[in-house]
């Protein structure tokens, strides 16, 4: 029996016996199941033996949720490579050797992208993760350049990884002399190059907003018919969370191009708008109305003294009385509470008077003929 199992294994086939094949499933499926494990295995040692030296700000988890991913694929390709490593190609086929231009050549340039791509992605994870420890300390600091420099500055650094591993990939599979390729072309050789002409204006229009710093993250802003808050600033967009909550991303250069008003430097927000009352409201009934409203206006707590009541137009269904004053807010909702509680006390003043609002109306006269 054991002189049995040993030719089974030793029976050869494509080149290869059975005990192979069978080493190689084993190890294919070992890293199959394995590789979140060995990946959890792998972070919680990263973290306690460098990451939480540094910083207290992030948990083990947030640390795992980051990286487990890219280090299953990394282990995963090691596993991958482990197992193919038992296997002979097909004498058979008689393919080229690694040196020549063959099939084992492309399989191994492929494999090798593959595992600069996920080493460049575990890069880009630490990137992250940088920039979530540091996002904590900036949310704790008054100031609110921090927060929008952090998802900036990753957001950068991202790129110039990618760019880096792009070159990398040139340089250790393709075998292209990067450092004469980069001296070629030069820096508006390189811009060509990666066809960056509105990337590189949205880039220019980031640096102008943190160097001019027209907003910042937090401000409640109006960019043409959108208005919102700022809730990132980034290597290329800036993105604005608006009044009904929707998420709105606009390229940086829009946002320096276009018209921009930044509600939150205001120090007042303005009402405006008109009461229509009926055509039989008299002088006096609209003199009382305008004088009451004013005083009304002047010494409420959270209005200035540059509230405007006015008698202004004689319509053709209405008598219209223009109201103007300014809020001591900018916070929305203060904004829209004390516009409510002005409109009630408006209302009330009116019925106090006697008078009633109009509608629009239309008198038809009929003449009866004999």
């Amino acid at each position: 029996m054991q002189d049995q199992v040993i030719d089974i294994l030793r029976f050869t086939f494509l080149g290869n016996t059975v005990q192979q094949y069978l080493i190689f499933i084993g190890i294919m499926l070992s890293g199959f199941l394995f590789k979140t494990l060995v990946s959890k295995l792998f972070s919680a040692i990263l973290f306690k033996a460098v990451v939480q030296r540094f910083t207290k700000d992030v948990t083990t988890e947030e640390f795992k949720r980051l990286l487990v991913t890219p280090f299953e694929v990394i282990s995963f390709l090691v596993f991958f490579y482990v197992a193919f490593d038992q296997l002979n190609y097909p004498p058979e086929l008689g393919l080229p050797g690694k040196e020549e231009l063959g099939l084992k050549r492309i399989l191994q340039r492929i494999y090798s992208i593959f595992l600069i791509c996920a080493l460049t992605w575990v890069i880009m994870r630490l990137v992250d993760f940088i920039g979530m420890m540091f996002s904590k300390r900036a949310a704790r600091t008054l100031s609110k350049l921090d927060d929008q420099l952090v998802p900036f500055f990753v957001d950068f650094s991202k790129v110039i990884i990618v760019i880096i591993g792009f070159f990398v990939i040139l340089g250790t599979v393709f075998k292209v002399n990067v450092a004469g390729l980069v001296a070629g072309l030069g820096v508006g050789g390189l811009a060509i190059a990666f066809a960056a002409k509105e990337s590189l204006e949205n880039l220019l229009a980031s640096f102008t907003i943190f160097l001019d710093h027209p907003f910042v993250v937090g401000d409640l802003v109006q960019v043409g018919e959108i208005t919102g808050t700022i809730e990132k600033i980034g290597f290329r967009s800036t993105r604005i969370r608006t009044l009904e909550k929707s998420y709105v991303t606009l390229p940086n250069k829009s946002m320096i191009d276009k018209p921009l008003d930044n509600l939150t430097l205001r120090t007042f927000r303005r009402v405006k708008f008109d009461i229509f009352l009926t055509h039989s409201t008299t002088a006096e009934q609209l003199q009382a109305i305008v004088t009451d409203i004013q005083a009304l206006i002047d010494g409420y707590p959270r209005t200035n003294q540059d509230g405007r009541i006015r008698f202004i137009n004689i319509g053709p269904y209405s008598k219209d009385i223009m109201v103007l004053y300014f809020i001591d807010s900018v916070d929305y909702d203060i904004y829209i509470d004390v516009k409510e509680e002005i409109n009630y006390q408006i209302v009330e003043i009116v019925k106090k008077h006697g008078a009633a609002f109009a509608f629009p109306t239309q008198t038809v006269y009929l003449k009866r003929e004999e």
